[in-house]
Protein backbone atom coordinates (compact mmCIF):
# COMPACT_ATOMS: atom_id res chain seq x y z
CA UNK A 1 0.00 0.00 0.00
CA UNK A 2 1.34 3.41 -0.98
CA UNK A 3 1.01 5.98 1.80
CA UNK A 4 0.81 9.54 0.57
CA UNK A 5 2.33 12.39 2.52
CA UNK A 6 0.49 15.66 3.10
CA UNK A 7 2.89 18.58 3.16
CA UNK A 8 2.08 21.73 5.12
CA UNK A 9 3.75 25.11 5.45
CA UNK A 10 3.67 27.46 8.43
CA UNK A 11 3.70 31.22 8.03
CA UNK A 12 5.41 32.63 11.10
CA UNK A 13 7.42 30.96 13.86
CA UNK A 14 6.36 33.02 16.85
CA UNK A 15 4.49 31.74 19.90
CA UNK A 16 1.68 30.01 17.99
CA UNK A 17 3.70 29.00 14.92
CA UNK A 18 6.40 27.32 17.00
CA UNK A 19 3.67 25.59 19.00
CA UNK A 20 2.11 24.23 15.81
CA UNK A 21 5.50 22.89 14.68
CA UNK A 22 6.03 21.31 18.09
CA UNK A 23 2.65 19.57 18.15
CA UNK A 24 2.91 18.34 14.55
CA UNK A 25 6.33 16.81 15.24
CA UNK A 26 5.74 15.51 18.77
CA UNK A 27 2.38 13.87 18.02
CA UNK A 28 3.12 12.91 14.42
CA UNK A 29 2.03 9.25 14.72
CA UNK A 30 -1.29 9.89 16.47
CA UNK A 31 -2.03 12.83 14.16
CA UNK A 32 -1.38 10.63 11.10
CA UNK A 33 -3.74 7.99 12.50
CA UNK A 34 -6.50 10.55 13.08
CA UNK A 35 -6.00 12.31 9.75
CA UNK A 36 -5.68 9.08 7.75
CA UNK A 37 -2.43 10.27 6.20
CA UNK A 38 0.95 11.36 7.58
CA UNK A 39 1.53 15.11 7.76
CA UNK A 40 4.94 16.69 7.36
CA UNK A 41 6.15 20.28 7.63
CA UNK A 42 7.65 21.28 4.29
CA UNK A 43 8.43 24.97 4.88
CA UNK A 44 8.30 27.58 7.65
CA UNK A 45 8.31 31.24 6.68
CA UNK A 46 10.18 33.57 9.01
CA UNK A 47 12.71 36.36 8.51
CA UNK A 48 14.67 35.15 11.53
CA UNK A 49 17.03 32.19 11.62
CA UNK A 50 16.78 29.26 14.01
CA UNK A 51 19.98 27.26 13.43
CA UNK A 52 19.70 25.23 16.63
CA UNK A 53 16.28 23.76 15.94
CA UNK A 54 16.07 20.16 14.70
CA UNK A 55 13.99 21.40 11.75
CA UNK A 56 16.23 24.36 10.87
CA UNK A 57 16.38 23.19 7.25
CA UNK A 58 12.64 23.89 6.85
CA UNK A 59 12.96 27.67 7.16
CA UNK A 60 12.69 30.11 4.30
CA UNK A 61 12.53 33.89 4.09
CA UNK A 62 10.73 33.83 0.75
CA UNK A 63 6.94 33.46 0.62
CA UNK A 64 7.19 32.41 -3.04
CA UNK A 65 8.99 29.23 -1.93
CA UNK A 66 5.69 28.21 -0.34
CA UNK A 67 3.27 29.72 -2.83
CA UNK A 68 4.86 28.05 -5.86
CA UNK A 69 5.53 24.64 -4.29
CA UNK A 70 2.84 22.33 -5.75
CA UNK A 71 3.44 19.72 -3.04
CA UNK A 72 2.30 22.04 -0.25
CA UNK A 73 -1.43 21.51 0.07
CA UNK A 74 -2.14 23.20 3.41
CA UNK A 75 -0.78 26.52 4.66
CA UNK A 76 -1.00 27.49 8.33
CA UNK A 77 -0.96 31.25 8.96
CA UNK A 78 0.14 32.28 12.47
CA UNK A 79 1.72 35.65 11.73
CA UNK A 80 -1.05 37.78 13.22
CA UNK A 81 -2.13 41.22 12.09
CA UNK A 82 -3.88 42.12 8.86
CA UNK A 83 -0.90 42.69 6.60
CA UNK A 84 0.87 40.86 5.08
CA UNK A 85 -1.23 37.97 6.42
CA UNK A 86 -4.25 38.89 4.29
CA UNK A 87 -2.23 39.07 1.07
CA UNK A 88 -0.45 35.79 1.81
CA UNK A 89 -3.63 33.89 2.72
CA UNK A 90 -5.53 35.22 -0.27
CA UNK A 91 -2.67 34.28 -2.59
CA UNK A 92 -2.54 30.76 -1.15
CA UNK A 93 -6.26 30.21 -1.65
CA UNK A 94 -6.12 31.52 -5.22
CA UNK A 95 -3.18 29.16 -5.83
CA UNK A 96 -5.30 26.16 -4.77
CA UNK A 97 -3.95 25.67 -1.25
CA UNK A 98 -6.13 25.07 1.81
CA UNK A 99 -5.53 27.46 4.70
CA UNK A 100 -5.74 27.30 8.49
CA UNK A 101 -5.30 30.45 10.57
CA UNK A 102 -5.36 31.54 14.20
CA UNK A 103 -5.53 35.21 13.17
CA UNK A 104 -8.62 36.84 14.68
CA UNK A 105 -7.89 40.23 13.14
CA UNK A 106 -7.75 38.68 9.67
CA UNK A 107 -10.95 36.64 10.04
CA UNK A 108 -12.90 39.49 11.64
CA UNK A 109 -11.96 41.92 8.86
CA UNK A 110 -11.73 39.69 5.77
CA UNK A 111 -13.42 36.39 6.66
CA UNK A 112 -16.32 36.82 4.24
CA UNK A 113 -14.03 37.46 1.27
CA UNK A 114 -11.64 34.62 2.09
CA UNK A 115 -14.46 32.14 2.69
CA UNK A 116 -15.94 33.04 -0.70
CA UNK A 117 -12.60 32.46 -2.44
CA UNK A 118 -12.26 29.11 -0.68
CA UNK A 119 -15.79 28.13 -1.69
CA UNK A 120 -15.25 29.09 -5.33
CA UNK A 121 -12.05 27.03 -5.47
CA UNK A 122 -13.38 23.98 -3.59
CA UNK A 123 -10.97 24.61 -0.72
CA UNK A 124 -11.17 24.88 3.04
CA UNK A 125 -10.41 27.97 5.11
CA UNK A 126 -10.61 27.07 8.80
CA UNK A 127 -9.92 29.22 11.87
CA UNK A 128 -11.05 27.48 15.07
CA UNK A 129 -8.12 29.00 17.02
CA UNK A 130 -9.12 32.58 16.16
CA UNK A 131 -11.66 32.59 19.02
CA UNK A 132 -11.01 31.14 22.44
CA UNK A 133 -7.54 29.71 21.74
CA UNK A 134 -7.86 26.01 22.52
CA UNK A 135 -11.54 26.18 23.55
CA UNK A 136 -13.71 24.38 20.97
CA UNK A 137 -16.34 26.95 20.01
CA UNK A 138 -16.61 27.55 16.25
CA UNK A 139 -16.98 23.91 15.29
CA UNK A 140 -19.64 23.25 17.97
CA UNK A 141 -21.65 26.27 16.78
CA UNK A 142 -21.33 25.24 13.15
CA UNK A 143 -21.94 21.51 13.65
CA UNK A 144 -23.11 20.37 17.09
CA UNK A 145 -25.62 23.22 17.50
CA UNK A 146 -26.64 23.31 13.84
CA UNK A 147 -30.23 22.26 14.65
CA UNK A 148 -30.67 25.35 16.84
CA UNK A 149 -31.64 28.88 16.03
CA UNK A 150 -28.87 30.61 17.95
CA UNK A 151 -30.25 33.96 19.07
CA UNK A 152 -27.56 35.27 21.41
CA UNK A 153 -23.86 34.84 22.18
CA UNK A 154 -22.13 36.54 25.08
CA UNK A 155 -18.85 35.92 26.73
CA UNK A 156 -15.60 36.78 28.43
CA UNK A 157 -13.36 36.67 25.39
CA UNK A 158 -10.11 38.23 26.58
CA UNK A 159 -7.95 36.59 29.23
CA UNK A 160 -5.78 39.64 29.92
CA UNK A 161 -8.64 41.91 30.97
CA UNK A 162 -10.33 39.10 32.87
CA UNK A 163 -7.13 38.53 34.85
CA UNK A 164 -6.89 42.25 35.61
CA UNK A 165 -10.52 42.53 36.73
CA UNK A 166 -10.12 39.42 38.89
CA UNK A 167 -7.16 41.01 40.65
CA UNK A 168 -9.11 44.24 41.15
CA UNK A 169 -12.05 42.32 42.63
CA UNK A 170 -10.21 39.75 44.75
CA UNK A 171 -7.03 41.63 45.72
CA UNK A 172 -8.33 45.22 45.56
CA UNK A 173 -5.59 46.20 43.11
CA UNK A 174 -5.89 49.41 41.17
CA UNK A 175 -6.24 49.21 37.40
CA UNK A 176 -2.63 50.39 37.01
CA UNK A 177 -1.24 47.78 39.42
CA UNK A 178 -3.31 44.99 37.84
CA UNK A 179 -2.01 45.94 34.40
CA UNK A 180 1.59 46.02 35.64
CA UNK A 181 1.18 42.53 37.12
CA UNK A 182 -0.37 41.22 33.90
CA UNK A 183 2.59 42.58 31.95
CA UNK A 184 5.07 41.10 34.43
CA UNK A 185 3.47 37.66 34.08
CA UNK A 186 3.38 37.88 30.29
CA UNK A 187 -0.41 38.11 30.02
CA UNK A 188 -0.38 41.67 28.66
CA UNK A 189 1.75 43.20 25.91
CA UNK A 190 3.95 46.24 26.47
CA UNK A 191 1.29 48.12 24.48
CA UNK A 192 -1.89 46.61 25.97
CA UNK A 193 -4.35 48.64 23.91
CA UNK A 194 -5.80 45.73 21.90
CA UNK A 195 -6.73 44.00 25.15
CA UNK A 196 -7.67 46.76 27.60
CA UNK A 197 -9.51 48.88 25.00
CA UNK A 198 -11.68 45.91 23.99
CA UNK A 199 -10.50 45.48 20.37
CA UNK A 200 -9.45 41.85 20.84
CA UNK A 201 -12.84 40.92 22.31
CA UNK A 202 -14.59 42.86 19.55
CA UNK A 203 -12.86 40.87 16.80
CA UNK A 204 -13.80 37.60 18.47
CA UNK A 205 -17.46 38.47 18.99
CA UNK A 206 -17.64 39.56 15.33
CA UNK A 207 -16.41 36.14 14.21
CA UNK A 208 -18.91 34.38 16.47
CA UNK A 209 -21.77 36.58 15.24
CA UNK A 210 -20.84 36.07 11.59
CA UNK A 211 -20.77 32.30 11.97
CA UNK A 212 -23.91 31.99 14.12
CA UNK A 213 -26.09 34.43 12.18
CA UNK A 214 -24.77 33.77 8.66
CA UNK A 215 -23.70 37.27 7.60
CA UNK A 216 -20.45 39.12 8.22
CA UNK A 217 -20.35 41.50 11.17
CA UNK A 218 -17.40 43.88 10.93
CA UNK A 219 -15.50 45.22 13.97
CA UNK A 220 -16.28 48.83 13.07
CA UNK A 221 -20.00 48.01 13.37
CA UNK A 222 -19.72 47.00 17.04
CA UNK A 223 -19.52 49.74 19.66
CA UNK A 224 -16.55 48.88 21.84
CA UNK A 225 -15.49 50.12 25.27
CA UNK A 226 -12.55 48.88 27.33
CA UNK A 227 -11.82 48.63 31.03
CA UNK A 228 -9.46 51.60 31.33
CA UNK A 229 -11.96 53.65 33.35
CA UNK A 230 -12.86 50.95 35.85
CA UNK A 231 -11.98 51.92 39.43
CA UNK A 232 -12.04 50.18 42.78
CA UNK A 233 -15.12 52.26 43.62
CA UNK A 234 -16.86 50.67 40.62
CA UNK A 235 -15.88 47.24 41.94
CA UNK A 236 -17.21 48.14 45.39
CA UNK A 237 -20.60 49.36 44.12
CA UNK A 238 -20.98 46.38 41.77
CA UNK A 239 -20.37 44.09 44.74
CA UNK A 240 -22.92 46.00 46.81
CA UNK A 241 -25.43 45.42 44.02
CA UNK A 242 -24.66 41.69 44.14
CA UNK A 243 -22.58 41.39 40.99
CA UNK A 244 -19.10 41.35 39.47
CA UNK A 245 -17.61 43.38 36.62
CA UNK A 246 -16.54 41.51 33.49
CA UNK A 247 -15.57 42.69 30.01
CA UNK A 248 -18.34 41.17 27.89
CA UNK A 249 -18.74 40.80 24.15
CA UNK A 250 -22.40 40.31 23.30
CA UNK A 251 -24.42 39.89 20.10
CA UNK A 252 -28.11 39.15 19.62
CA UNK A 253 -30.34 38.44 16.66
CA UNK A 254 -33.35 40.77 16.66
CA UNK A 255 -36.86 39.82 15.54
CA UNK A 256 -36.54 42.02 12.44
CA UNK A 257 -33.48 40.05 11.29
CA UNK A 258 -30.92 42.64 12.28
CA UNK A 259 -28.13 42.08 14.79
CA UNK A 260 -27.31 44.12 17.88
CA UNK A 261 -23.86 44.01 19.42
CA UNK A 262 -21.69 45.57 22.09
CA UNK A 263 -18.34 45.09 23.80
CA UNK A 264 -18.12 46.77 27.21
CA UNK A 265 -17.53 46.15 30.91
CA UNK A 266 -20.78 44.92 32.43
CA UNK A 267 -22.04 43.90 35.84
CA UNK A 268 -23.08 40.26 35.93
CA UNK A 269 -25.22 38.84 38.75
CA UNK A 270 -23.29 36.53 41.07
CA UNK A 271 -25.51 33.63 39.96
CA UNK A 272 -24.51 34.02 36.29
CA UNK A 273 -22.72 31.11 34.66
CA UNK A 274 -20.04 33.60 33.59
CA UNK A 275 -19.56 35.30 36.97
CA UNK A 276 -17.10 32.67 38.22
CA UNK A 277 -14.93 32.72 35.09
CA UNK A 278 -11.79 34.26 36.57
CA UNK A 279 -8.13 35.03 35.89
CA UNK A 280 -6.97 34.28 32.32
CA UNK A 281 -9.85 31.93 31.56
CA UNK A 282 -12.51 32.60 28.94
CA UNK A 283 -16.19 31.69 29.08
CA UNK A 284 -18.58 31.87 26.14
CA UNK A 285 -22.34 31.46 26.49
CA UNK A 286 -24.36 30.38 23.45
CA UNK A 287 -28.16 30.58 23.62
CA UNK A 288 -30.22 28.43 21.26
CA UNK A 289 -33.93 27.79 20.98
CA UNK A 290 -33.60 24.03 21.48
CA UNK A 291 -30.51 23.63 23.66
CA UNK A 292 -31.00 26.63 25.97
CA UNK A 293 -27.81 28.05 27.47
CA UNK A 294 -24.47 26.33 26.80
CA UNK A 295 -21.18 27.64 28.20
CA UNK A 296 -17.75 26.88 26.76
CA UNK A 297 -14.92 27.38 29.25
CA UNK A 298 -11.14 27.17 29.23
CA UNK A 299 -7.88 28.96 28.61
CA UNK A 300 -8.37 31.39 25.77
CA UNK A 301 -4.74 31.79 24.77
CA UNK A 302 -1.28 30.29 25.13
CA UNK A 303 1.19 28.53 22.89
CA UNK A 304 0.06 24.93 23.11
CA UNK A 305 -3.70 25.43 23.70
CA UNK A 306 -3.87 27.58 20.56
CA UNK A 307 -1.61 25.19 18.63
CA UNK A 308 -3.95 22.35 19.62
CA UNK A 309 -6.87 24.09 17.88
CA UNK A 310 -4.77 24.94 14.83
CA UNK A 311 -3.57 21.37 14.36
CA UNK A 312 -7.12 20.07 14.81
CA UNK A 313 -8.08 22.24 11.81
CA UNK A 314 -5.11 20.86 9.86
CA UNK A 315 -6.31 17.31 10.56
CA UNK A 316 -9.82 18.30 9.46
CA UNK A 317 -8.48 19.73 6.21
CA UNK A 318 -6.45 16.60 5.49
CA UNK A 319 -9.63 14.57 5.89
CA UNK A 320 -11.41 16.88 3.46
CA UNK A 321 -8.81 17.43 0.75
CA UNK A 322 -10.78 17.95 -2.43
CA UNK A 323 -14.08 17.92 -0.53
CA UNK A 324 -14.95 21.32 0.92
CA UNK A 325 -16.49 21.57 4.38
CA UNK A 326 -19.48 23.87 4.58
CA UNK A 327 -18.16 26.75 6.65
CA UNK A 328 -19.43 29.96 5.15
CA UNK A 329 -21.16 33.27 5.76
CA UNK A 330 -22.36 35.99 3.43
CA UNK A 331 -20.88 39.44 2.94
CA UNK A 332 -22.07 42.04 5.42
CA UNK A 333 -24.67 44.64 4.51
CA UNK A 334 -25.36 48.23 5.47
CA UNK A 335 -27.99 48.42 8.19
CA UNK A 336 -27.58 44.77 9.18
CA UNK A 337 -26.09 45.74 12.55
CA UNK A 338 -28.35 48.18 14.37
CA UNK A 339 -27.11 51.43 15.88
CA UNK A 340 -25.90 50.63 19.39
CA UNK A 341 -27.91 53.55 20.70
CA UNK A 342 -31.01 51.43 19.97
CA UNK A 343 -29.83 48.69 22.35
CA UNK A 344 -31.88 48.14 25.49
CA UNK A 345 -29.85 48.81 28.62
CA UNK A 346 -30.10 48.95 32.38
CA UNK A 347 -27.12 50.56 34.09
CA UNK A 348 -25.61 51.19 37.49
CA UNK A 349 -24.73 54.89 37.43
CA UNK A 350 -22.77 56.75 40.06
CA UNK A 351 -22.74 60.51 40.65
CA UNK A 352 -21.00 63.01 42.86
CA UNK A 353 -23.51 65.56 44.09
CA UNK A 354 -23.24 68.32 46.71
CA UNK A 355 -26.85 67.90 47.85
CA UNK A 356 -27.72 64.21 47.93
CA UNK A 357 -31.33 64.77 49.06
CA UNK A 358 -32.02 67.12 46.15
CA UNK A 359 -30.22 64.73 43.79
CA UNK A 360 -32.31 61.80 45.02
CA UNK A 361 -35.49 63.74 44.33
CA UNK A 362 -34.28 64.38 40.76
CA UNK A 363 -33.43 60.72 40.25
CA UNK A 364 -36.86 59.58 41.42
CA UNK A 365 -38.52 62.09 39.09
CA UNK A 366 -36.43 61.22 36.01
CA UNK A 367 -35.93 57.48 36.59
CA UNK A 368 -39.17 56.04 37.89
CA UNK A 369 -38.36 52.71 39.52
CA UNK A 370 -34.63 53.33 39.97
CA UNK A 371 -33.00 51.15 42.65
CA UNK A 372 -30.61 52.97 45.00
CA UNK A 373 -27.33 51.14 45.67
CA UNK A 374 -25.39 51.80 48.88
CA UNK A 375 -21.81 50.61 49.29
CA UNK A 376 -19.97 50.34 52.63
CA UNK A 377 -17.67 53.27 53.38
CA UNK A 378 -18.72 55.09 50.21
CA UNK A 379 -18.15 58.89 50.20
CA UNK A 380 -21.14 60.80 51.55
CA UNK A 381 -21.35 62.95 48.43
CA UNK A 382 -21.85 59.99 46.08
CA UNK A 383 -25.18 58.63 44.87
CA UNK A 384 -25.51 55.37 42.94
CA UNK A 385 -28.57 53.72 41.46
CA UNK A 386 -29.61 51.15 38.85
CA UNK A 387 -31.85 52.44 36.09
CA UNK A 388 -34.87 50.67 34.62
CA UNK A 389 -34.38 49.22 31.14
CA UNK A 390 -34.46 51.69 28.24
CA UNK A 391 -32.51 52.37 25.06
CA UNK A 392 -28.97 53.70 25.25
CA UNK A 393 -30.17 56.92 23.60
CA UNK A 394 -32.92 57.38 26.19
CA UNK A 395 -30.47 56.73 29.01
CA UNK A 396 -28.06 59.36 27.64
CA UNK A 397 -30.84 61.93 27.44
CA UNK A 398 -32.11 61.26 30.96
CA UNK A 399 -28.63 61.37 32.48
CA UNK A 400 -27.92 64.65 30.69
CA UNK A 401 -31.08 66.17 32.21
CA UNK A 402 -29.88 65.76 35.79
CA UNK A 403 -28.71 69.08 37.26
CA UNK A 404 -25.81 69.78 39.64
CA UNK A 405 -24.69 66.14 39.51
CA UNK A 406 -21.30 64.97 38.17
CA UNK A 407 -21.37 61.57 36.48
CA UNK A 408 -18.56 59.37 37.79
CA UNK A 409 -19.34 56.08 36.09
CA UNK A 410 -21.93 54.15 34.15
CA UNK A 411 -21.81 50.35 34.08
CA UNK A 412 -24.32 48.28 32.15
CA UNK A 413 -26.10 45.52 34.04
CA UNK A 414 -26.41 42.29 32.05
CA UNK A 415 -28.74 39.40 32.87
CA UNK A 416 -26.62 36.54 31.58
Amino acid sequence: MVISMVYVAILGHGVVGSGVAEVLRKNADSIAHKAGEPIEIRRILDLREFPDLPYADKFTKEFDDILHDPDIRIVVETMGGLHPAYDFVKSCLLAGKNVVTSNKELVAAKGDELLEIAKNNNLNFLFEASVGGGIPILRPIDQCLAANEVYEIAGILNGTTNFMLTRMIEDHMSFEDALALAQKLGYAERNPSADVDGHDACRKICILASLAFGKHVYPEQIHTEGIGNITLDDVKFAEAYGGVIKLIGRVSRLQDGRVSGLVAPMILPAASLLADVNDVFNGIMVRGDAIGDVVFYGRGAGKLPTASAVVADVIDEVKHLGARKYLFWERGAEGYVCDWKENAVSALVRFRCPETHAALAQVNAVFSGAAIVSAPHAPADQLAFVTPSMTEAELDAKLASLQNMTLLSRLRVAEL
